[in-house]
């Protein structure tokens, strides 16, 4: 067995996510699990195992990429096809700093919105979201007029702790606090329901890091971040 071993939740965190709070969302394969394609590319293996990458494989269509958090480097049985492997913090937000006002209007985001949410996603690349992604739930927002300028919601659920994602702003409105405003409102939410806000960020984005610790955010570990396409 390499890797996935780990009993704390946030080791194999979308593999939890999908076998608890989200199992509403998976697409099963045993040893493998995915969300479902219109939700999000994140996918999951029990361990790293060719017996678990074989289940992940027929999961997958031809060109359908998974993405993937290990808690070890990827041990990708020979064949697989990788768009991406690079390191990731993930950083978990148990005491918050105090609540602050802000001027800015913050709206909860809801199906109407999403053809704006996809666009701001094409444009600034958070990370993915698809058509359906919504339906993991509390997306907030900040307008420009009718004009859909920032967001941030939430994505995967382990057991007790929920994850803080599509943290992005139209590049034309930068620079204004929006990010912070809302990771602070969608983090504060988490909280008030119980569980622990989490985010992963790439390990080479310091400025990001730091705005993330700004808000009460702590690396608790590294980890691998790996988007694979299925052997040809």
């Amino acid at each position: 067995m390499n890797g996935m071993g780990g009993t704390h939740p946030l080791d194999n965190p979308i593999w939890h996510s999908l076998a608890t709070g989200h199992a509403q969302f998976a697409v099963d394969g045993g040893l493998a699990k995915r969300y479902h394609p219109d939700i999000a590319p994140l996918a999951a293996v029990r361990e790293q195992s060719p017996e678990a990458y074989k289940a992940l494989a027929e999961l997958l269509g031809p060109e359908d990429i998974a993405v993937l958090f290990l808690d070890a480097p990827p041990q990708v049985p020979e064949g697989w096809r990788f768009i991406m492997n690079t390191m990731m913090e993930q950083m978990v937000c148990e005491n918050p700093p105090a609540a602050q006002a802000h001027a800015d209007k913050i709206e909860e985001l809801r199906e109407e919105d999403v053809p704006q949410m996809m666009a701001l996603a094409r444009l600034t690349e958070p990370g993915p979201f698809r058509r359906r992604t919504i339906e993991l739930g509390g997306y907030r927002g900040i307008r420009n007029g009718e004009r859909l300028v920032a967001m941030t919601g939430r994505r995967t659920s382990p057991p007790g702790f929920v994850e803080v994602s599509a943290v992005c702003t139209h590049p034309d409105y930068r620079g204004r606090g929006y990010a912070t405003t809302l990771v602070s409102a969608v983090a504060g939410s988490i909280l008030q329901q119980g569980e622990t806000p989490f985010l992963g960020v790439k390990q080479d984005n310091a400025a990001a890091i730091r705005v993330y610790e700004n808000q009460g955010f702590s690396i608790r570990r590294s980890l691998y971040l790996v988007a694979l396409k299925r052997p040809a």
